[in-house]
C-alpha cells in the first residue's frame, strides 16, 4: 500500500503545462488551470505554460524544447488524447519518448473507470521519459486532469511517497547518456 513517509523532505518539482487545442487560449483553458492550481498547491513550481494547436509536429517540437530545458523536470499536456482525426497528442508524445511508461495509461484507465465507467476506453492517456524529463499526456477535460493529478501524479511526483516514486529516480533517467 502506498503512503507518504513524513521522515523525508518534500522536494518541489519543476512542471510545465501544455494545452493542446485549436480553439482555446489561456483565458479559456480550464484544464490547464486545474493542473496549475493543483501542482502549485502541492508545493511544486510551474516552470512554463503554453498552448499549441492540434498539430503533431508543433506538439512534438514543444515537448522536445521543454525536455532540453534544464529548468523543466516534468511536462504535463492536456488535450488531444481521444480518437478523432485531430487527436494527435499521443502520437506526438511517442515521437519524443525514449521510454514509454506503459502502466501510466493502464492506471489512468483504472482511475477513470471508477469515475466514468466504460467511457474510459476513449482516452489514450500516456506517459514516458525523454532527455531525463517525464512527459504525461492527459485528456482535455478538467475532470480527467483532476483524476490524473489527484490519484496518480500527486503521489508519484512526491519524493516522500512509498514504496517508490518518480522523483527519487530523476538522477538515473539519463544515465545511459552519461556512460562512456
Amino acid at each position: 500500500m502506498s503512503r507518504i513517509d513524513e521522515t523525508r523532505d518534500f522536494l518541489p518539482v519543476r512542471i510545465a503545462v501544455l494545452t493542446v487545442s485549436d480553439t482555446r487560449d489561456l483565458s479559456q483553458d480550464r484544464s490547464g488551470d486545474v493542473l496549475v492550481q493543483r501542482l502549485t498547491d502541492a508545493g511544486h513550481t510551474l516552470a512554463a505554460r503554453d498552448i499549441v494547436r492540434d498539430d503533431r509536429d508543433a506538439i512534438s517540437e514543444k515537448l522536445r524544447a521543454w525536455c532540453a530545458d534544464p529548468e523543466i523536470d516534468v511536462v504535463i499536456s492536456t488535450g488531444g488524447t481521444g480518437l478523432t482525426g485531430r487527436d494527435v497528442t499521443v502520437e506526438a508524445h511517442r515521437d519524443v519518448y525514449e521510454k514509454e511508461i506503459d502502466a501510466f495509461g493502464t492506471v489512468f484507465t483504472m482511475v477513470s473507470m471508477q469515475k466514468i465507467g466504460t467511457s474510459a476506453v476513449q482516452s489514450r492517456a500516456t506517459g514516458g521519459v525523454a532527455q531525463g524529463t517525464y512527459l504525461f499526456a492527459l485528456p482535455g477535460s478538467p475532470g480527467a486532469c483532476k483524476d490524473a493529478w489527484d490519484e496518480i501524479l500527486s503521489l508519484q511526483l512526491d519524493y516522500r511517497h512509498r514504496p517508490c516514486n518518480f522523483v527519487e529516480i530523476f538522477p538515473r533517467l539519463d544515465e545511459h547518456q552519461r556512460r562512456k
